[in-house]
């Protein structure tokens, strides 16, 4: 059944394929945010341009949507606001959330949704757990939580730092960097492949006001992932393993990416939400997974090559440390 869906976002790292998802389905879709991304929509789809932060915001809950879908709300206040907005005037509110809430240190190796959202070590993630506990709270305004963990599309998975500047490092025969002994276990789950069990969930039943998880079910080891993407660039990586506690005593605000995401096993059991929306499949192989990300760096590195900083030094001067232990 074709419903009237709001994607607010609606050009990013994931919301882009499902609103492409979503007009395949046949679902009546608009987009709103500032216009600023020069991604082209799907043909079909409704452009609104607006400030989440301005008036005109407010005006979104005049049209009654069936599915709203909130990809770039970080914070609580964003949420709190939605919140008074769409209640009593949307028939789904879909959070985007993330996974990185999960408890750390983590007590099991596979993740449900049972895991508790406990994340001491990145304000990310709190602010994330904070907007789930306003919605959960909430009456007047069924919601739906999904949770998604590691999925690429545009970017490159690194552990820290800039994605293209590693790339570029990986290029020019500089070391990278893998924290831990590159063997913990990450789940990469393509934007793409997201998109379809994302765009079911509109208009369940027994979605609302529940949480889900959307990962691949196939997780790859951390030095796995780097030197397929040096492979896939036509170079051999050189990885240099480094403590995650070395890591963040040269740089403290990788905590979060790192103690707080990944440097812990991420394996997912996506049982629950293939209960409400059917079976699906993501792409297993590095390659498959890599292709677009890698295909949209090199029209970046061709159009502009990021320069050596300070980040380049830092690298260096960590690698150069830890090479010296012998």
């Amino acid at each position: 059944m074709a419903m009237t869906v709001l994607f607010i976002g609606g050009t990013g790292q994931i919301s882009y394929p499902c609103v492409e998802d979503a007009v395949a389905q046949g679902h009546n879709v608009s987009v709103y945010n500032r216009g600023k991304r020069p991604d082209a929509l799907p043909k079909g789809v409704n452009s609104i341009i607006g400030d989440r932060a301005g008036p005109e915001y407010a005006d979104l809950a005049r049209t009654k949507y069936d599915v709203v879908c909130q990809f770039i709300a970080f914070t609580p206040d964003q949420v709190t606001r939605d919140i008074e907005v769409f209640s009593g005037h949307c028939g789904q509110y879909i959070f985007i959330s993330s996974a990185s809430v999960y408890q750390k240190p983590a007590r099991h190796y596979v993740i449900t949704e049972e895991t508790p959202a406990v994340n001491p070590y990145w304000p990310y993630s709190q602010a994330k757990i904070a907007c789930e506990d306003l919605l959960t709270s909430t009456e007047g305004l069924p919601w739906t939580i999904v949770r998604p963990s590691h999925t690429v599309r545009t970017g490159l998975p690194i552990m820290v730092g800039d994605s293209d500047i590693m790339a570029r490092r990986m290029l020019d025969g500089e070391p990278t960097i893998v924290a831990g002994d590159g063997n913990t276990p990450w789940t990469l789950t393509r934007s793409v492949d997201f998109a379809v069990p994302f765009v079911r969930l509109f208009g369940k039943a027994a979605a609302l006001n529940d949480t889900f998880h959307i990962t691949n079910d196939r997780a790859h080891i951390w030095d796995d992932i780097q030197k397929s993407i040096a492979r896939l660039l036509g170079v051999e990586a050189r990885i240099v393993h480094v403590p995650t506690d070395t890591l963040i005593r040269y740089n403290p605000e990788w905590v979060g990416p790192l103690v707080g995401d990944k440097a812990w096993t991420a394996i997912f059991d996506n049982s629950k939400v293939k209960r409400v929306v059917g079976d699906f499949t993501c792409a297993e192989n590095l390659d498959e997974i890599l292709a677009e990300p890698i295909m949209h760096l090199k029209q970046r590195l061709s159009a502009s090559r990021p320069p050596k900083g300070d980040f380049d030094a830092l690298v260096d001067r960590i690698c150069a440390a830890q090479e010296a232990l012998g």
